[in-house]
């Protein structure tokens, strides 16, 4: 749950481009052949429509009964990309943050430094502009 939040509010990349195939029609926008289309990822993991008036806060428990509870049945969750072309390294970027933070946590308590300013800057990816002072303290 926490790691699903952090990707909601904080996605890997900030935006998707789609090229369309063939017409397609989309709600009430047709889209011609050939076009391409951005998916701003970050705005709509932060749309209030969709995640609720508490969209920007931090909340694990919206991830309590799964994605697909949380996002409605709504294909609005996608940190990694959607359908065919999902991120072939999801699985191991997810399993890789979970073996870290387990054997972090084992060891280690952490909290930020008085010294951070949160700002998150969009780049090619989503990173803290000033970094992120975390300090570790031995169990």
């Amino acid at each position: 749950m926490v790691l699903y939040e952090v990707l909601r509010l904080y996605p890997p990349t900030v935006f998707l481009v789609r090229a369309v195939k063939k017409n397609i029609k989309l709600g009430n926008l047709s889209l011609p052949a050939g076009i391409n289309v951005s998916i701003p990822i970050l705005l709509v993991h932060h749309d209030c429509d969709i995640w609720g008036d508490d969209a920007k806060e931090f909340k694990p428990e919206r991830f309590s009964g799964g994605i697909a509870k949380a996002t409605k049945g709504q294909v609005s969750f996608f940190p990694f990309g959607w359908g065919p072309r999902t991120c072939i390294g999801q699985n191991f970027a997810l399993l890789e943050a979970k073996v870290v933070l387990s054997l972090l946590l084992q060891n280690f308590s952490f909290d930020l430094s008085a010294d951070y300013k949160h700002a998150p800057t969009a780049i090619l990816s989503l990173q803290p502009n000033h970094g992120a002072q975390i300090r570790l303290h031995k169990l």
